[in-house]
């Protein structure tokens, strides 16, 4: 008993504080969501209006698609990859190891407003070392009015920031595999796709459940990078939910803002509980 008073009496600051910095303003936010705001003291009772007018619009529907295959094709690169990345440092001398790990991490300090700057600067043609390549080997690279080129703009942009976080994870878990159930997977004459799938795949699963999870909010909720790129161009290929709700901002329609946010959110909610109820369910069996 007296346990469980000390415990919750040491999470009592960290719910107070999450309950000021999250659970206040999406209540707020929530109410405003019921609203047509003309000011902060012309608010006028709508009811659902505003939720009926965008889950039954195709400009909602098509960009919700967007977020979501965004999210998916960042997950398919950047979670492989990163643990390619991991293999392959786990195994080299501790001093490359680290040096390679400070690389990886370099771009995660990196401001966010800035990440689009540098890769804009790059691909540029005249000045940029990537620009001038693709043009010296003939490549007609058009990110501003070619779809494919905007979203592969994106694509490795995002990877390049956030490959960091999914490597030192991965890095993280495969340090703390015993050396010998290597040496015992040694002497059966196990292949490395077995010592893969049944020793480093295991205990990976932990921290990129965590990874797939920060990952997907945060690709699904993308908006200074893509905005910066090409403000959701061409021709809305690279309008996201998130720069939909910028724009309703932008155009002071707080009323019909709030609502967008309150189903984004709850998208990412629904995403994350069938995440971890498919992830219980696997450790359960």
């Amino acid at each position: 008993m007296r346990q469980t008073i000390t415990l919750g009496a040491l999470l009592l600051p960290a719910l107070l504080v999450m309950g000021f910095v999250a659970v206040l303003p999406l209540l707020a936010v929530f109410n405003y969501s019921f609203h047509d705001i003309f000011s902060l003291d012309q608010a006028y009772w709508i009811g659902l209006e505003w939720y009926e007018e965008i889950v039954t619009s195709d400009r909602f529907l098509s960009s919700l698609a967007r977020s979501l295959l965004f999210s998916g094709v960042i997950l398919s690169i950047q979670i492989p990859l990163g643990i390619a990345l991991a293999l392959v440092l786990v195994r080299l001398h501790p001093v490359l190891r680290v040096l390679g790990l400070m690389l990886v991490a370099l771009p995660l300090v990196v401001p966010w407003n800035m990440i689009p700057m540098i890769w804009l600067a790059l691909v540029n043609p005249d000045t940029g070392l990537a620009g001038r390549a693709m043009a010296g080997m003939g490549w007609a690279f058009d990110y501003k009015f070619t779809a494919l080129h905007t979203w592969a703009l994106i694509v490795v942009m995002d990877t390049w920031h956030w490959i960091g976080l999914v490597v030192i994870l991965a890095c993280a878990s495969l340090s703390a595999i015993p050396a010998p159930l290597y040496r015992a997977a040694a002497i059966d004459g196990a292949s490395r796709l077995a010592v893969f799938r049944h020793i480093e795949l295991p205990r990976l699963a932990g921290g990129l459940a965590i990874v797939l999870l920060l990952r997907f909010v945060d690709s699904f909720m993308i908006y200074t990078e893509a905005f910066a790129i090409n403000a959701g161009g061409p021709n809305a290929a690279t309008t996201f939910l998130s720069l939909d709700l910028g724009e309703d901002i932008k155009a002071y329609s707080y009323g019909s803002a709030a609502a967008r946010a309150m189903l984004s959110f709850l998208v990412v909610v629904t995403v994350v509980w069938a995440f971890v109820k498919i992830t219980t369910r696997g450790r359960e069996a």
